[in-house]
Protein backbone atom coordinates (compact mmCIF):
# COMPACT_ATOMS: atom_id res chain seq x y z
CA UNK A 1 0.00 0.00 0.00
CA UNK A 2 1.16 3.50 -0.83
CA UNK A 3 0.14 6.27 1.53
CA UNK A 4 -0.79 9.55 -0.06
CA UNK A 5 -2.49 12.61 1.37
CA UNK A 6 -4.61 15.52 0.21
CA UNK A 7 -2.68 18.76 0.42
CA UNK A 8 -4.59 21.05 2.83
CA UNK A 9 -5.10 23.94 0.41
CA UNK A 10 -8.52 24.82 1.88
CA UNK A 11 -7.48 25.22 5.51
CA UNK A 12 -8.99 21.89 6.53
CA UNK A 13 -11.38 19.08 5.62
CA UNK A 14 -14.18 19.57 8.15
CA UNK A 15 -17.26 21.61 7.31
CA UNK A 16 -18.41 21.77 10.94
CA UNK A 17 -15.14 22.97 12.49
CA UNK A 18 -14.27 26.60 11.89
CA UNK A 19 -10.55 26.59 12.73
CA UNK A 20 -8.63 23.34 12.29
CA UNK A 21 -5.21 24.84 12.94
CA UNK A 22 -4.03 24.27 9.38
CA UNK A 23 -4.01 27.60 7.51
CA UNK A 24 -4.39 27.78 3.72
CA UNK A 25 -0.89 29.17 3.19
CA UNK A 26 2.09 27.97 1.19
CA UNK A 27 4.28 27.99 4.29
CA UNK A 28 1.97 25.46 5.91
CA UNK A 29 1.56 23.13 2.91
CA UNK A 30 5.32 23.24 2.31
CA UNK A 31 5.86 22.11 5.91
CA UNK A 32 3.30 19.33 5.43
CA UNK A 33 4.85 18.10 2.17
CA UNK A 34 8.43 18.12 3.43
CA UNK A 35 7.42 16.37 6.66
CA UNK A 36 5.43 13.79 4.69
CA UNK A 37 8.52 12.80 2.72
CA UNK A 38 10.39 12.12 5.96
CA UNK A 39 7.48 10.11 7.37
CA UNK A 40 7.10 7.78 4.39
CA UNK A 41 4.18 9.21 2.42
CA UNK A 42 4.42 8.71 -1.34
CA UNK A 43 1.95 11.11 -2.95
CA UNK A 44 0.14 14.38 -2.44
CA UNK A 45 -3.08 15.19 -4.29
CA UNK A 46 -3.71 18.89 -4.88
CA UNK A 47 -7.37 19.57 -5.54
CA UNK A 48 -8.23 22.23 -8.11
CA UNK A 49 -11.04 24.54 -7.01
CA UNK A 50 -10.95 28.31 -7.32
CA UNK A 51 -13.54 28.66 -4.55
CA UNK A 52 -13.18 27.03 -1.14
CA UNK A 53 -15.54 24.04 -1.06
CA UNK A 54 -14.75 23.19 2.58
CA UNK A 55 -14.80 26.45 4.51
CA UNK A 56 -17.07 28.39 2.15
CA UNK A 57 -16.63 30.36 -1.10
CA UNK A 58 -15.42 33.46 0.75
CA UNK A 59 -12.54 31.61 2.50
CA UNK A 60 -8.91 31.38 1.43
CA UNK A 61 -7.87 28.60 -0.97
CA UNK A 62 -4.56 27.96 -2.73
CA UNK A 63 -4.41 27.47 -6.51
CA UNK A 64 -3.38 23.95 -7.48
CA UNK A 65 -0.89 24.30 -10.33
CA UNK A 66 1.21 27.15 -9.01
CA UNK A 67 1.32 25.34 -5.68
CA UNK A 68 2.40 22.13 -7.44
CA UNK A 69 5.25 23.91 -9.21
CA UNK A 70 6.40 25.49 -5.97
CA UNK A 71 6.34 22.14 -4.15
CA UNK A 72 8.30 20.52 -6.99
CA UNK A 73 11.18 22.86 -6.14
CA UNK A 74 11.22 22.13 -2.40
CA UNK A 75 10.65 18.34 -2.31
CA UNK A 76 12.79 15.43 -3.50
CA UNK A 77 10.71 12.25 -3.66
CA UNK A 78 7.02 13.08 -3.30
CA UNK A 79 4.69 12.35 -6.22
CA UNK A 80 2.85 15.61 -6.88
CA UNK A 81 -0.60 14.95 -8.31
CA UNK A 82 -2.44 18.10 -9.39
CA UNK A 83 -6.07 18.02 -10.40
CA UNK A 84 -6.99 19.53 -13.77
CA UNK A 85 -10.47 20.39 -15.02
CA UNK A 86 -10.75 20.66 -18.82
CA UNK A 87 -13.51 23.27 -18.66
CA UNK A 88 -11.05 25.77 -17.17
CA UNK A 89 -7.94 25.09 -19.29
CA UNK A 90 -6.48 25.10 -22.78
CA UNK A 91 -5.18 21.54 -23.32
CA UNK A 92 -2.07 22.54 -25.29
CA UNK A 93 -1.01 25.09 -22.68
CA UNK A 94 -1.78 22.55 -19.95
CA UNK A 95 0.41 19.96 -21.68
CA UNK A 96 3.25 22.48 -21.78
CA UNK A 97 2.84 23.39 -18.11
CA UNK A 98 2.68 19.73 -17.08
CA UNK A 99 5.83 18.88 -19.05
CA UNK A 100 7.62 21.78 -17.39
CA UNK A 101 6.58 20.80 -13.85
CA UNK A 102 7.47 17.18 -14.58
CA UNK A 103 10.98 18.34 -15.47
CA UNK A 104 11.19 20.65 -12.45
CA UNK A 105 10.32 17.70 -10.23
CA UNK A 106 12.53 15.13 -11.96
CA UNK A 107 9.59 13.07 -13.19
CA UNK A 108 7.33 13.28 -10.11
CA UNK A 109 4.37 15.21 -11.54
CA UNK A 110 1.08 13.45 -12.25
CA UNK A 111 -2.44 14.66 -13.03
CA UNK A 112 -5.87 13.92 -11.66
CA UNK A 113 -8.30 14.61 -14.52
CA UNK A 114 -11.60 15.92 -13.12
CA UNK A 115 -14.64 16.72 -15.24
CA UNK A 116 -16.00 19.20 -12.63
CA UNK A 117 -19.32 19.47 -10.80
CA UNK A 118 -19.66 22.98 -9.26
CA UNK A 119 -21.73 25.11 -11.59
CA UNK A 120 -21.57 28.28 -9.46
CA UNK A 121 -17.78 28.21 -9.46
CA UNK A 122 -17.75 27.89 -13.25
CA UNK A 123 -20.05 30.89 -13.50
CA UNK A 124 -17.80 33.02 -11.32
CA UNK A 125 -14.55 32.02 -13.03
CA UNK A 126 -15.71 31.75 -16.63
CA UNK A 127 -15.35 27.99 -16.85
CA UNK A 128 -17.24 25.84 -19.32
CA UNK A 129 -20.02 23.90 -17.58
CA UNK A 130 -22.32 21.73 -19.68
CA UNK A 131 -24.48 18.63 -19.37
CA UNK A 132 -22.85 15.69 -17.58
CA UNK A 133 -21.98 13.46 -20.54
CA UNK A 134 -20.73 16.37 -22.63
CA UNK A 135 -18.22 17.18 -19.90
CA UNK A 136 -16.68 13.74 -20.47
CA UNK A 137 -16.71 14.23 -24.26
CA UNK A 138 -14.61 17.34 -23.65
CA UNK A 139 -12.37 15.48 -21.22
CA UNK A 140 -11.55 12.77 -23.77
CA UNK A 141 -10.53 15.37 -26.35
CA UNK A 142 -8.55 17.29 -23.74
CA UNK A 143 -6.55 14.19 -22.82
CA UNK A 144 -6.02 13.29 -26.49
CA UNK A 145 -4.46 16.70 -27.13
CA UNK A 146 -2.15 16.46 -24.12
CA UNK A 147 -0.99 12.96 -25.02
CA UNK A 148 -0.46 13.93 -28.63
CA UNK A 149 1.75 16.86 -27.71
CA UNK A 150 3.70 14.81 -25.19
CA UNK A 151 4.45 12.01 -27.64
CA UNK A 152 4.64 13.52 -31.15
CA UNK A 153 7.15 15.95 -32.60
CA UNK A 154 4.42 17.84 -34.48
CA UNK A 155 0.79 17.41 -33.52
CA UNK A 156 -2.48 18.23 -35.25
CA UNK A 157 -5.99 17.73 -33.91
CA UNK A 158 -9.41 18.59 -35.29
CA UNK A 159 -12.07 17.81 -32.74
CA UNK A 160 -15.43 19.10 -31.63
CA UNK A 161 -13.96 21.16 -28.77
CA UNK A 162 -10.30 21.65 -29.70
CA UNK A 163 -8.35 22.33 -32.88
CA UNK A 164 -4.56 22.19 -32.89
CA UNK A 165 -2.51 23.15 -35.94
CA UNK A 166 0.99 21.67 -36.29
CA UNK A 167 1.93 22.33 -32.66
CA UNK A 168 5.31 21.46 -31.17
CA UNK A 169 6.09 20.82 -27.53
CA UNK A 170 9.66 20.68 -26.28
CA UNK A 171 11.11 19.61 -24.00
CA UNK A 172 8.91 16.57 -23.45
CA UNK A 173 8.04 15.33 -19.94
CA UNK A 174 10.54 13.16 -18.11
CA UNK A 175 7.93 10.41 -17.78
CA UNK A 176 7.32 8.47 -20.98
CA UNK A 177 5.05 8.20 -22.76
CA UNK A 178 3.29 10.65 -20.43
CA UNK A 179 2.85 11.69 -16.80
CA UNK A 180 0.40 9.32 -15.13
CA UNK A 181 -3.21 10.41 -15.63
CA UNK A 182 -5.43 9.50 -12.68
CA UNK A 183 -9.18 9.99 -12.91
CA UNK A 184 -12.33 9.18 -10.96
CA UNK A 185 -15.94 8.77 -11.99
CA UNK A 186 -18.99 6.69 -11.15
CA UNK A 187 -21.28 7.20 -14.13
CA UNK A 188 -21.29 4.94 -17.18
CA UNK A 189 -19.95 7.78 -19.32
CA UNK A 190 -17.26 8.61 -16.81
CA UNK A 191 -16.01 5.04 -16.55
CA UNK A 192 -15.84 4.72 -20.32
CA UNK A 193 -13.74 7.88 -20.55
CA UNK A 194 -11.37 6.68 -17.83
CA UNK A 195 -10.66 3.22 -19.24
CA UNK A 196 -10.11 4.56 -22.75
CA UNK A 197 -8.10 7.70 -21.95
CA UNK A 198 -6.45 7.52 -18.50
CA UNK A 199 -3.90 5.41 -16.67
CA UNK A 200 -5.19 4.94 -13.11
CA UNK A 201 -8.49 5.04 -11.20
CA UNK A 202 -9.18 6.98 -8.01
CA UNK A 203 -12.34 6.65 -5.96
CA UNK A 204 -14.27 8.44 -3.25
CA UNK A 205 -14.30 6.63 0.07
CA UNK A 206 -16.22 3.35 0.13
CA UNK A 207 -16.57 0.15 2.08
CA UNK A 208 -14.27 -2.78 1.31
CA UNK A 209 -17.10 -4.50 -0.55
CA UNK A 210 -17.86 -1.40 -2.62
CA UNK A 211 -14.22 -0.87 -3.52
CA UNK A 212 -13.72 -4.53 -4.39
CA UNK A 213 -16.65 -4.38 -6.82
CA UNK A 214 -15.44 -1.12 -8.39
CA UNK A 215 -11.91 -2.43 -8.93
CA UNK A 216 -13.18 -5.66 -10.51
CA UNK A 217 -15.55 -3.70 -12.75
CA UNK A 218 -12.88 -1.26 -13.93
CA UNK A 219 -10.42 -4.07 -14.59
CA UNK A 220 -13.01 -5.75 -16.83
CA UNK A 221 -13.78 -2.50 -18.64
CA UNK A 222 -10.10 -1.76 -19.20
CA UNK A 223 -9.35 -5.27 -20.51
CA UNK A 224 -12.10 -4.84 -23.10
CA UNK A 225 -10.38 -1.80 -24.66
CA UNK A 226 -6.67 -2.17 -23.90
CA UNK A 227 -3.96 -4.74 -23.27
CA UNK A 228 -2.38 -2.36 -20.74
CA UNK A 229 -4.03 -2.66 -17.30
CA UNK A 230 -4.82 0.35 -15.15
CA UNK A 231 -1.66 1.22 -13.26
CA UNK A 232 -3.18 1.97 -9.85
CA UNK A 233 -6.37 2.02 -7.80
CA UNK A 234 -6.62 4.74 -5.18
CA UNK A 235 -9.23 5.80 -2.62
CA UNK A 236 -9.91 8.86 -0.51
CA UNK A 237 -10.28 8.34 3.24
CA UNK A 238 -10.39 10.44 6.40
CA UNK A 239 -8.44 9.07 9.37
CA UNK A 240 -9.35 9.34 13.05
CA UNK A 241 -6.67 7.48 15.01
CA UNK A 242 -6.84 7.46 18.81
CA UNK A 243 -5.56 5.35 21.67
CA UNK A 244 -9.04 3.99 22.36
CA UNK A 245 -12.09 3.35 20.21
CA UNK A 246 -14.18 5.53 22.55
CA UNK A 247 -11.90 8.50 21.93
CA UNK A 248 -12.12 7.98 18.18
CA UNK A 249 -15.91 7.78 18.26
CA UNK A 250 -16.09 10.95 20.34
CA UNK A 251 -14.06 12.78 17.70
CA UNK A 252 -16.32 11.40 14.96
CA UNK A 253 -19.38 12.74 16.77
CA UNK A 254 -17.74 16.14 17.13
CA UNK A 255 -16.88 16.60 13.46
CA UNK A 256 -20.20 15.34 12.08
CA UNK A 257 -22.41 17.60 14.19
CA UNK A 258 -24.02 19.23 11.13
CA UNK A 259 -24.32 22.98 11.41
CA UNK A 260 -25.58 25.64 9.03
CA UNK A 261 -22.23 26.85 7.70
CA UNK A 262 -21.02 28.23 4.37
CA UNK A 263 -18.96 25.07 3.91
CA UNK A 264 -22.10 23.39 2.59
CA UNK A 265 -22.49 25.92 -0.27
CA UNK A 266 -21.51 23.36 -2.93
CA UNK A 267 -23.55 20.46 -1.52
CA UNK A 268 -26.54 20.76 -3.85
CA UNK A 269 -24.36 21.04 -6.96
CA UNK A 270 -22.27 18.05 -5.85
CA UNK A 271 -25.23 15.73 -5.43
CA UNK A 272 -27.26 17.02 -8.38
CA UNK A 273 -24.60 17.72 -11.04
CA UNK A 274 -22.76 14.40 -10.57
CA UNK A 275 -24.00 10.88 -11.23
CA UNK A 276 -23.08 9.12 -7.98
CA UNK A 277 -23.31 5.43 -7.15
CA UNK A 278 -24.10 6.03 -3.47
CA UNK A 279 -26.45 8.52 -1.88
CA UNK A 280 -24.42 11.24 -0.15
CA UNK A 281 -26.18 12.44 2.97
CA UNK A 282 -25.52 15.78 4.60
CA UNK A 283 -23.66 14.11 7.47
CA UNK A 284 -21.37 12.29 4.99
CA UNK A 285 -20.65 15.68 3.42
CA UNK A 286 -19.29 16.91 6.77
CA UNK A 287 -15.96 15.50 5.56
CA UNK A 288 -14.96 15.84 1.92
CA UNK A 289 -14.82 13.04 -0.66
CA UNK A 290 -16.90 10.56 1.36
CA UNK A 291 -13.85 10.20 3.58
CA UNK A 292 -15.71 8.65 6.52
CA UNK A 293 -17.13 5.73 4.55
CA UNK A 294 -13.96 3.57 4.69
CA UNK A 295 -14.17 3.73 8.51
CA UNK A 296 -10.46 4.29 9.15
CA UNK A 297 -11.60 5.29 12.61
CA UNK A 298 -10.42 3.73 15.85
CA UNK A 299 -7.19 2.44 17.37
CA UNK A 300 -4.02 1.86 15.31
CA UNK A 301 -4.75 -1.86 15.42
CA UNK A 302 -8.27 -1.44 14.04
CA UNK A 303 -7.16 0.94 11.29
CA UNK A 304 -4.26 -1.33 10.26
CA UNK A 305 -6.62 -4.29 9.91
CA UNK A 306 -8.96 -2.26 7.69
CA UNK A 307 -6.11 -1.08 5.50
CA UNK A 308 -5.00 -4.68 4.95
CA UNK A 309 -8.57 -5.59 4.01
CA UNK A 310 -8.51 -2.91 1.30
CA UNK A 311 -5.11 -4.10 0.14
CA UNK A 312 -6.46 -7.63 -0.21
CA UNK A 313 -9.11 -6.49 -2.72
CA UNK A 314 -6.61 -4.64 -4.91
CA UNK A 315 -6.40 -1.12 -3.52
CA UNK A 316 -2.81 0.14 -3.68
CA UNK A 317 -3.05 3.88 -2.91
CA UNK A 318 -4.72 5.64 0.00
CA UNK A 319 -5.29 9.39 -0.40
CA UNK A 320 -5.73 10.40 3.21
CA UNK A 321 -7.13 13.43 5.00
CA UNK A 322 -6.35 14.40 8.59
CA UNK A 323 -7.18 17.21 11.00
CA UNK A 324 -5.07 18.86 12.19
CA UNK A 325 -2.92 17.72 9.30
CA UNK A 326 0.65 17.73 10.60
CA UNK A 327 -0.05 16.23 14.00
CA UNK A 328 -2.34 13.49 12.73
CA UNK A 329 -0.15 12.61 9.74
CA UNK A 330 2.74 12.10 12.10
CA UNK A 331 0.61 9.94 14.43
CA UNK A 332 -0.52 7.78 11.49
CA UNK A 333 3.04 7.37 10.20
CA UNK A 334 4.30 6.47 13.66
CA UNK A 335 1.49 4.23 14.90
CA UNK A 336 -0.28 2.77 11.86
CA UNK A 337 2.16 2.41 8.95
CA UNK A 338 4.62 0.14 10.81
CA UNK A 339 1.75 -1.91 12.22
CA UNK A 340 0.37 -2.58 8.74
CA UNK A 341 3.80 -3.80 7.61
CA UNK A 342 4.19 -5.95 10.73
CA UNK A 343 0.77 -7.55 10.23
CA UNK A 344 1.49 -8.14 6.55
CA UNK A 345 4.75 -9.95 7.35
CA UNK A 346 3.07 -12.04 10.04
CA UNK A 347 0.29 -13.05 7.65
CA UNK A 348 2.81 -14.18 5.02
CA UNK A 349 4.72 -16.28 7.54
Amino acid sequence: MRYGFWLPIFGGWLRNVEDEGMPATFDYVKQVAQSAERWGYSTTLIAELYLNDIKGPEADALEAWTTAAALAAVTDELEIMAAVRPGFHNPAVTAKMAANIDRLSGGRFTLNVVSAWWEEEARQYGGVFTAHDERYDRTEEFVAVMKGLWTQDTFRYDGRFYQIQDAKLAPKPVQRPNPILYAGGESERGKTAIVTSCDAYVMHGGTVEEIEAKIADMKRRRAAVSDVPLASFGMAAYVICRDTEAEAQAELARITNVQNTSGYAGYNDFVSKSQLEQVVKLQDYSVSNRGLRPNLIGTPEQIADRILAYEDVGLDLLLLQFSPQLEEMERFARDVMPLVEQKRRTAVV
